[in-house]
C-alpha cells in the first residue's frame, strides 16, 4: 500500500496517510484545520523499511 506525507499549507500539520486517507483529504480538507488541500501538498513516502 502507498503512503503520502500530507503537509497542510494552512495549519502546516503533518501527517502520513494511506492513499485512501489521501483521496478524503482531497475531498474533505486538512482533517485538522479543514483548510482546501491539493495533490502538491502530498509526498510519496518512499523511505519505509519492512520489518
Amino acid at each position: 500500500m502507498k503512503h503520502f506525507v500530507f503537509v497542510c499549507p494552512d495549519c502546516q500539520q503533518t501527517i502520513e496517510v494511506n492513499d485512501q486517507m489521501r483521496e478524503t483529504i482531497l475531498k474533505t480538507g486538512c482533517p485538522v484545520c479543514t483548510s482546501t488541500a491539493s495533490t502538491a501538498d502530498f509526498a510519496s513516502n518512499t523511505s519505509e523499511s519492512e520489518c
